[in-house]
């Protein structure tokens, strides 16, 4: 008895492991603007300039630029957990640091190592999310990028507000909320398999060389120049309190989120990728160069600044998935190339802008800033052609579904055999071992289906379990099988990130081959993600046309039917 057919899965239902990366998430892009509000209250209490303070953000960014070179090669070898733990554990300590240093070049020095941490974290965060969701990588990329928009929202109010009670008051809580996310990836995000083959620290240098990934890269140092002038430079001219500055840059974190998650797909999706960033850097220019006009008139430096959420928000989201339409490499390769050069340019822009202003007025950062969105776009143009074929050879490929792959034979079709499904974890062999003895008291031929996942999105990769392992594990049940004179089949079901299609693909399978039951055990994952909506296992049991039962080594197999489905989420079964 199979379940009935359910709504469609929520990203926002999801497993403990997930909201804890996504809280740290929130807490890491809070870190953008955290310092905003904060900025001329810094300079006045120890005695600093402009251009001094603004090596806050270089520091940070340059440290986190170099950092994703190494990212990949470190999370290779130690794993995408422990990659996160460290990540976050360095942020903990470097901030709270911050926050009991005494002068400017203390604080600076402290954002460096905050941002080595914050590369280890960042460059991780996603493909531990996409491993760890349930209903596939569409759900993962909206929590992802709500986390980004509420993490920029939210981290100028907070700058805010305790930036009001102290300068040092900003940099303890990031410290606190950060320790919280610590405690909470580490008791319940699980451990991820680590690739079968580690990542070259030079890849990521050695990837510029294509000219699709350089020209977006230069295309985004240009952007990101202009885009962390105003962020590190714009609260000087509005002459407000903490407080109010961090309202302000609240206005313009929520347009920034609203445009990036809701706005950008739609723009994308009527006018394409190259058109619309051509658009939104024009855009970008004048707002910059209206600032730079009006710079001794605060009232117009907060509209301009506000307004600009509008365009930061389309850019964001469209540079990014530019970068990965055009280049060549590998995804994770290509992320941490093209990091390497943005953060470069948003790591030199705020120090650059206080020189200038120093040497040459208020005004001449934001001009230069202006100045460099426009010039990105004939940097842009010169890259147009590629982007554009890349873009159409994307949305005249085929979509990416779940495969089966035989490994020792296949099971003849017809036959009232049973198929157990498992995954890559200590416990599956004890659940095709109780399989097995459910095909043989019923005298059924038995089928090893191993699931193997694989997530690549937004420049960032779960790629969980190789084939090779993935075919060795089938091998590794069948040889147990047989040595125990059971006679068995294998397959192995890839599939691309959406755990929902997974299922229906086996589902499918299942009834074109004649399967009488279908075995499955418990995730080492817990309950509430592998009986969500939008799980393998809810998937499997909605569209199988056979019985679909829960096995257990020391209980006799259930049937999943909605009530016990309902049951097993909630964890009274």
């Amino acid at each position: 008895m199979s379940a009935s057919h359910g709504k469609a899965a929520s990203p926002f239902r999801q497993p403990k492991a997930v909201w804890a990366v996504a809280f740290a998430c929130v807490i890491s892009f809070m870190g953008i603007g955290l310092v905003d509000p904060i900025l001329p209250a810094l300079a006045e209490n120890l005695h600093a300039s402009p251009s001094q303070v603004s090596l806050l953000f270089s520091s940070y960014l340059i440290v986190t630029a170099v950092a994703m070179l190494i990212v990949g090669w470190v999370s290779s070898r130690i794993g995408a957990k422990r990659t996160l733990v460290v990540g976050l554990a360095v942020i903990v300590v470097f901030a709270a640091l911050a926050g009991a240093s005494g002068s400017i070049n203390g604080i600076v020095g402290m954002r460096a190592g905050w941002g080595l941490g914050n590369a280890l974290f960042i460059a991780t965060s996603l493909a531990v999310i996409v491993a760890s969701a349930s209903g596939g990588f569409g759900g993962a990329i909206i929590l992802y990028e709500t986390a980004l928009g509420l993490g920029i929202a939210v981290g100028p109010l907070l700058g805010g507000e305790l930036g009001s009670i102290s300068w040092r008051g900003p940099f303890f809580g990031v410290a606190c909320l950060m320790a919280i996310a610590l405690v909470a990836t580490i008791a319940f995000v699980p451990s991820l398999p680590k690739p079968a083959k580690p990542t070259s620290p030079l890849a990521p240098l050695t990837a510029l060389r294509h000219r699709g990934l350089l020209t977006m890269g230069i295309m985004a140092l240009l952007y990101n120049w202009g885009f962390f002038t105003m962020l590190g430079y714009a609260p000087y001219p509005m002459e407000l309190d903490a407080h109010q500055l961090g309202l302000v840059f609240t206005g313009w974190g929520l347009l920034v989120a609203l445009f990036s998650v809701f706005f950008a797909p739609r723009l994308q999706n009527r006018f394409g990728t190259a058109p619309v960033l051509y658009a939104n850097l024009l855009g970008l220019g004048i707002v910059m160069a209206v600032i730079a006009a009006g710079v001794d008139t605060p009232a117009v430096v907060i509209v301009a600044v506000i307004v600009s959420g509008v365009f930061i928000g389309i850019n964001n989201t469209l540079t990014t998935q530019a970068v990965m339409l055009v280049s060549p490499v590998e995804r994770p390769v290509a992320s941490s190339a093209y990091g390497f050069v943005r953060f470069i340019g948003g790591g030199l822009a705020p120090y650059a802008a206080g020189k200038l202003a120093d040497a040459g007025g208020l005004s001449v950062p934001f001009y230069l800033g202006a100045a460099t969105f426009v010039l990105a776009i004939p940097v842009l143009a010169s890259g147009h052609k590629l982007l554009r074929a890349a873009e159409e050879d994307t949305d005249e490929a085929e979509p990416v579904t779940p495969t089966l792959t035989p490994v020792g034979g296949k099971v003849a079709e017809g036959t009232a055999h049973v198929l157990v499904a498992v995954g890559h974890h200590d416990k599956a062999p004890v659940i095709v071992d109780a399989a097995a003895r459910l095909a043989r008291d019923t005298g059924s031929p038995l089928e090893v289906v191993h699931v193997q996942q694989t997530a690549v999105v937004e420049g960032q990769a779960a790629d969980t379990e190789t084939d090779d392992r993935a075919r060795a594990a089938v091998r590794a049940h069948l040889d147990r099988l047989a040595a125990h004179g059971i006679a068995a089949t294998g397959q192995v079901l890839k599939s691309v990130g959406d755990h929902a299609a997974a299922g229906r693909v086996l589902a499918e399978h299942a009834e074109r081959t004649g399967a009488r039951v279908i075995a499955i055990g418990r995730s080492p994952r817990g309950p509430l993600t592998q009986f969500a909506d939008g799980s393998l296992t809810t998937a499997l049991a909605h569209a199988a046309t056979c019985t679909v039962v829960l096995v257990d080594p020391d209980h006799t197999p259930r049937p999943l039917t909605t009530d016990s489905l309902r049951e097993l989420r909630a964890g009274t079964a």
